[in-house]
């Protein structure tokens, strides 16, 4: 039996995908560690989880069902992570991971539950998700006080090369970030650190303040603004994806990485595009090809996770949070323009979102889960007004 082998374009539109997916967002991973008490180590191996789950399942799923299956790190839920103002902790917080992975495994178990979580109003998970994502964005601009050039420098990039090659503008600002920390002697990494990735467990604590303000708010912000739309992305591309067991496998290899700080593996949807367009591979029968091989291309990150990750863990402060702004921009507009797109939601939405960014916490529950109570609250008040008008 002869195996064709796939074009030259399947392996350039996946090392792309690669490099955009990775790149764009390791830093707010880094972020969300340093957030949650993660030493060094716990950081890379917490990126080193990821990508072998992103790959070794990617690369799977993708063999299985035919289809360019591709996988990212849940970008809106690192964030939800790096947000967090409670010390509570890194077992706690691998113990919310565990049970955000359970909450997608039921969700891809129960059809039932798949089809509620399809219901969830897009306006209050979009509003959660700007409420999130709102003061990263802030951060960039404040960042201008302290370190004026590179902001300013970076924030140039961005712009330009979104209007030239949209998607290599934050490959571009990495690119330039690095180069000028390079000639300030800024870039190095943590002490101790090896050639390849590691992977080190922690014992899941599991705590109800967590479950609450941490692996609640992972779950929906994950399966709304990653998983739903990675589905979209492949039946837009002409596939019929089997959603629930998509799903499932999402959450198991969530769960089952959970202790090496893995938080969230899904579907991905900007990555996915690139590998699920014809120019990735002329038939579409044979483009699953293309998501194996961007399933391959993680596990070679993975290998070389440790000092990928260093470099980003003894990046300044202030670098970090420009690099985090910007690949936040984008999420940001997609998920302002979701929350908006209905006028009879737009309130609730805009309440949500508010009660997000705030950052209030009340009885040791963080905004997030408020900004959702808040949202579903003024739909509900909504609703009822108007059926006894």
């Amino acid at each position: 039996m002869r195996v064709s082998l796939p074009p030259p374009a399947s392996f350039s539109a996946a090392l792309v995908a690669t490099v955009i997916g990775f790149g764009g967002t390791v830093a707010l991973i880094v972020q969300a560690g340093q957030a949650l008490g993660a030493s060094p180590t716990l950081i890379m191996s917490m990126v080193t989880a990821l990508c072998l789950g992103i790959g070794a399942s990617g690369a799977f799923l993708s063999w299985r069902f035919k289809m360019p299956v591709v996988l990212a790190w849940s970008t809106p839920g690192a964030a939800l992570l790096a947000a967090s103002v409670f010390n509570m902790g890194w077992g706690s917080a691998v113990g919310a991971f565990v049970l955000a992975g359970l909450l997608m495994v039921l969700t891809g178990l129960v059809p039932a539950l798949g089809r509620l979580a399809e219901r969830i109003p897009a306006a209050v998970a979009s509003a959660m998700l700007a409420g999130v994502l709102l003061p990263f964005c802030m951060k960039l601009f404040l960042a201008f006080g302290a370190d004026l050039w590179l902001a300013a420098g970076l924030l140039v990039v961005f712009l330009v090369m979104r209007r030239l090659y949209p998607v290599w503008a934050l490959p571009a600002v990495l690119v330039a970030a690095f180069a000028v920390l390079a000639l300030r002697q800024q870039v190095s990494l943590p002490d101790g650190t090896g050639l390849f990735g590691n992977l080190s467990a922690t014992l899941p604590v599991f705590d109800w303040k967590a479950a609450i303000s941490l692996a609640l708010p992972l779950y929906l912000v994950t399966l709304a603004s990653q998983n739903l739309p990675g589905l979209m992305v492949l039946r837009a591309a002409g596939y019929n994806p089997p959603a629930s067991k998509l799903i499932f496998w999402g959450g198991l290899t969530s769960t089952l990485l959970a202790p090496f700080g893995a938080h969230g593996v899904n579907l991905a949807a900007i990555t996915a595009a690139i590998c699920t367009e014809p120019d990735a591979h002329p038939d579409p029968a044979q483009r699953w090809k293309v998501g194996l091989i961007y399933g391959l291309y993680y596990l070679v990150v993975a290998a070389f996770a440790a000092p990928l990750a260093g470099l980003f863990i003894t990046m300044p402060t202030q670098a970090l949070a420009i690099i985090t702004g910007l690949a936040l921009i984008a999420p940001l507009t997609g998920a302002v323009t979701a929350m908006m797109h209905t006028p009879d939601t737009r309130e609730a939405a805009i309440l949500s979102s508010a009660a997000t960014a705030s950052g209030m916490a009340l009885f040791g529950i963080g905004s997030a889960f408020w900004g959702l109570v808040v949202g579903f609250a003024a739909l509900a008040a909504k609703r009822w007004l108007h059926t006894k008008a």
